[in-house]
């Protein structure tokens, strides 16, 4: 466990619940008094949040589903909060229900260049007492976030995640509740293990040590709708680091965003640091990335948004006092590719649910598969099978496995797919297939089988629940692989399937540049905080692995420290004499 110096005792362990209170910010910045280092504390152990089952009848799914219905039963109104004040800015938008599209889930303000502006200037302004802080004392304020956010405030935040974003129980459970937490609980760890990396070593008379900074300027952090533990992530990792953030959050998750933002603040967030700013993401961010201050862009989306974002930047650059530090997690076309010796059973189930969960709204989801001649019948009969039996719904009915899509263009891009695959002399779909958004945006689970492994649907990101497969001789199992890392730009993740160890063996080197976060026998999604740091390269992204303490590193600029005890007593060296 690695110790730091302190300030205040009384923040050093992990606080209790209860009502906002000020900040450790506000008990000493205000004035200018810097308290003295008067200890070295250890932090509290770390361990990832334990998951909830919700079986039906227990007192956790009654709470959980009473959650959803309060939250449900109106129509929520979303401010921007800039320097700590609620603003309103007379245009409103809708975030509707994805399952019940007549339903306004929340309306919120959409920030404009006035506001932008004024949450620029202000999480400036924030900046230098939010850094001077000592590191203890950031660390226990998102420590009570999580702590807040696991137990006062699991449910309303699970809750706003279901009916917002459409995921059901346990989709919730390991996003909004048990990620969120391990993002904010792993973070602290790793900043302690940061803080503490010190050089080894000391000439005599030398001190060598090294600070680190948190960058200069501010952190645009630009959140997806799908995780809303991505979201806390995007804006408080940063932040714990010492650096102010605008958190634009997806307009789609605008509800779950902000009680997620409500509860940092309550937990001690000083006004200022985190700045909540829902908005037109175009014309926001043309005006964030016009700012000398601009520090780092804190991403993740789509592929072609981020690269987009990249170019405005590097159009941008002589207008910045540093290079902007660009931070992005992108898209994915992920695989499952099969061998002749895999449990055909494991295999099957690993592929349902890495397809299908979420309704494949992740961007580790696997939308390709790979399967031997030798083994298609079977697998093919089980993949049929379970993938119709999927039952799928609103998530008010917590036996629905699958629920809506996000929104009307989601849906439609999706369909786009279905229909063009059914259009297709090279595809021909096997399951699934139907689509209706009378009521919600509900997409049945669809397996497309192709005998072309470069068709559009292997080559695409869909990002819903739609699985190609392409069957190959058991004898190029090799060329297989190749085709694997050529169809697509993408690198984010893949799974192999196989019982024969030499196959595994063979598979992960030849594919070793076709996924950040690579599986053995396992699904390709659900990387977990502190055991697989999740990210990938080539088009997905810029693989600098949340949920570890490379993340962290992006939002800290080290200064090194030399001080000499020792004075010289001339300016020449040996060799001048």
């Amino acid at each position: 466990m690695f110790r730091l110096t302190h300030t205040s005792a009384a923040v050093a362990a992990r606080v209790g619940l209860g009502a906002r209170t000020p900040t450790p910010e506000r008990s000493y910045s205000d004035s200018g008094i810097r308290v003295p280092q008067l200890a070295s504390f250890r932090l509290p152990e770390i361990k990832n949040e334990p998951t909830r089952d919700y079986v039906p009848g227990s007192a956790e799914q009654e709470q959980l589903m009473a959650a959803v219905e309060e939250l449900g039963s109106t129509t929520h109104h979303i401010p921007l909060v800039i320097n700590g004040k609620e603003v309103s800015t007379g245009d409103v938008q809708q975030q509707l229900n994805p399952g019940n599209k007549a339903q306004v889930l929340c309306t919120y303000e959409n920030a404009g260049p006035k506001e932008v502006d004024a949450a620029i200037e202000g999480a400036l302004a924030a900046k230098s007492k939010w850094e001077a802080m000592p590191v203890y004392d950031r660390q226990a304020i998102f420590l009570r976030a999580a702590d807040l956010l696991a137990t006062k405030y699991r449910y309303k935040l699970m809750a706003a995640s279901m009916l917002g974003q459409g995921k059901n129980i346990w989709q919730a459970e390991i996003d909004a509740a048990t990620e969120t937490a391990d993002f904010l609980r792993f973070n602290v760890k790793y900043s302690a293990e940061i803080y503490a990396q010190q050089p080894p070593f000391n000439a005599p008379g030398i001190w060598n040590r090294v600070e680190y900074r948190p960058l200069e300027g501010f952190v645009y952090a630009v959140s997806p709708f799908n995780f809303t533990a991505i979201g806390v992530n995007l804006a408080a990792a940063p932040a714990l680091m010492g650096n102010t953030v605008l958190w634009k959050p997806s307009n789609s998750a605008v509800l779950s965003n902000y009680v997620a933002y409500d509860i940092m603040r309550e937990a001690g967030v000083p006004d200022g640091v985190i700045q909540f700013v829902p908005g037109d993401a175009a014309a926001m961010t043309k005006q964030v990335f016009e700012h000398p201050e601009f520090a780092s862009l804190h991403f993740t989306g789509s592929t072609h948004v981020f690269k987009n974002m990249w170019r405005q930047i590097a159009e941008n650059i002589d207008r910045y006092k540093s290079y902007p530090r660009i931070v992005g997690e992108t898209g994915g076309k992920n695989y499952h590719v099969v061998h002749s010796s895999a449990n055909i059973d494991h295999a099957v189930n690993s592929t349902i649910r890495g397809a299908f969960e979420f309704q494949g709204q992740k961007c580790s989801a696997c939308s390709r598969l790979y399967v031997p001649k030798s083994k298609w019948s079977e697998f093919r009969d089980k993949l049929v099978a379970g993938t119709e039996s999927i039952k799928m719904g609103p998530i008010t009915d917590p036996t629905n496995f699958m629920g809506p899509v996000i929104n009307q263009a989601a849906y439609d891009k999706i369909t786009g797919y279905i229909e063009a695959a059914r259009n297709s002399s090279d595809c021909e779909i096997i399951a699934g297939g139907k689509h209706s958004d009378r009521d919600g945006y509900y997409i049945r689970p669809t397996v497309v089988l192709t005998s072309d492994p470069y068709c559009k649907l292997m080559k695409e990101e869909i990002f819903g629940p739609v699985l190609t497969v392409y069957v190959y001789d058991d004898a190029e199992f090799d060329s297989t692989l190749d085709t694997i890392s050529k169809t697509t730009p993408y690198g984010l993740t893949g799974a192999v399937f196989a019982e024969d160890r030499m196959a595994t063996v063979h598979a992960s080197t030849r594919l070793l540049h076709t996924a950040g976060n690579f599986y053995i026998n396992d699904k390709c999604t659900g990387a977990v905080v502190g055991q697989q740091p999740f990210g990938g390269s080539r088009a997905s992204g810029t693989n600098d692995k949340p949920g570890s303490p490379s993340l962290l590193q992006r939002f800290v600029s080290p200064r090194s420290i030399k001080e000499n005890m020792i004075p010289i007593s001339g300016y020449m060296y040996p060799s001048n004499q």
